[in-house]
C-alpha cells in the first residue's frame, strides 16, 4: 500500500477529510521549502503537493507562475526539487509527497539523465505521487507502470467539462487521489461553486473509484468547509502563495501554519463523512 493510500485509509477510518497543501519548490526562498513542509504536517496536512517550477505553466494563474519564475530565477530545477523531498524525508518519513507539474521538466530530467531516470530518483528522494497537468490518461500507460513498479502513484486532474469517457480513461489508471480543479479556467479564478462542486463528485466516483480531491478556488476556511462537506480531500494552493509572497523569510512557516491550522479546524468540525464519502465509493 503507498502512502498516499495508507493515509486515505487512516482518514476514512475516523471520518476526516484531507487537507492537501500545494507550494512551489523554491519559493519564496529557495532553501526553505523542506522547513515549510514540515510547517504544514504540523499545522495538519495530511499530504503535500510540491509545484516543479516550470516556465510556461499553462494551468496555473498569476500568483502561482510568478512563484514559478522566481524560483526559476534562483536556479531551482527537478534535481533541486528531489534533493527538498530528500532532505524533508530526514525527519518525515509518514506524510505522502506529490510532485505537481508539467511534462518539459520531466523528459528534460530523463533527456539529461537517462531513461527513466525520473521516476528511479524520484522513489529514491521519497516521492509518493505524480500529477503531470498535461499528459493525458491514454498517451501514459507507461509511465504510469513504471511508477506504479517503483511504488509511486500517477495523478490525474478531472475538470467541469470532463466527460464520462475521459473520467473512465482516468480511473483505469489513476491511483492515489483524483484532483478535481472546481473552475473553468487556471488556478487562483474566483466564483467558486460549492453547489456545482457537490453535484459533480458523485458522477465523479461512478467511474474513479479513489478519493476525490477538490482544489482551484478555496481560500479561507469557509470555503474549505463548503468542499469539505462532500469532497475526501481539500487542495489550497494559490492563497498559500499570495500569503508568503514577499514575506520576510522568518515569517513564512508561521504565517502558513497559522493558516493551515484554521483550515484544519474548520474540516475537523464537519461532521464525520461517511464510508462513501471519505473513501471515494
Amino acid at each position: 500500500m503507498s502512502r498516499i493510500a495508507a493515509a486515505f485509509e487512516r482518514l476514512r477510518d475516523n471520518g476526516r477529510r484531507a487537507l492537501i497543501p500545494y507550494v512551489t519548490a523554491g519559493f519564496p526562498y529557495a532553501d526553505i521549502t523542506p522547513e515549510l513542509m514540515h510547517g504544514m504536517v504540523e499545522a495538519g496536512a495530511d499530504v503535500i503537493e510540491l509545484g516543479v517550477p516550470f516556465s510556461d505553466p499553462m494551468a496555473d494563474g498569476p500568483a502561482i507562475q510568478a512563484a514559478g519564475e522566481a524560483a526559476l530565477a534562483m536556479g531551482v530545477g527537478m534535481k533541486h526539487v528531489l534533493a527538498m523531498v530528500t532532505t524533508f524525508r530526514e525527519k518525515d518519513a509518514s506524510t505522502p509527497v506529490v510532485l505537481m507539474g508539467y511534462a518539459n521538466p520531466v523528459e528534460r530530467y530523463d533527456g539529461v539523465h537517462g531513461k527513466g531516470s525520473f521516476v528511479r530518483d524520484a522513489a529514491a528522494a521519497g516521492v509518493d505521487g505524480v500529477l503531470v497537468v498535461d499528459y493525458p490518461p491514454e498517451e501514459c500507460e507507461d509511465f504510469a507502470a513504471a511508477l506504479q513498479a517503483h511504488g509511486i502513484d500517477l495523478i490525474f486532474v478531472l475538470a467541469p467539462t470532463s466527460t464520462p469517457e475521459r473520467m473512465a480513461q482516468v480511473g483505469r489508471i489513476a491511483a492515489g487521489y483524483v484532483y478535481y480543479v472546481s473552475l473553468k479556467g487556471v488556478t487562483g479564478a474566483g466564483h467558486l461553486d460549492t453547489e456545482a462542486v457537490g453535484r459533480m463528485i458523485p458522477r465523479i466516483r461512478e467511474h474513479v473509484k479513489l478519493p476525490v480531491g477538490v482544489g482551484f478556488g478555496i481560500r479561507d476556511a469557509r470555503s474549505a468547509q463548503a468542499v469539505g462537506s462532500a469532497a475526501d480531500a481539500v487542495v489550497i494552493g494559490t492563497r498559500i502563495i499570495q500569503l508568503i509572497d514577499g514575506q520576510a523569510r522568518e515569517q513564512v512557516v508561521p504565517l502558513v501554519r497559522e493558516f493551515l491550522s484554521e483550515i484544519r479546524q474548520a474540516l475537523d468540525a464537519l461532521p464525520a463523512a461517511t464510508a462513501k464519502n471519505a473513501a471515494g465509493r
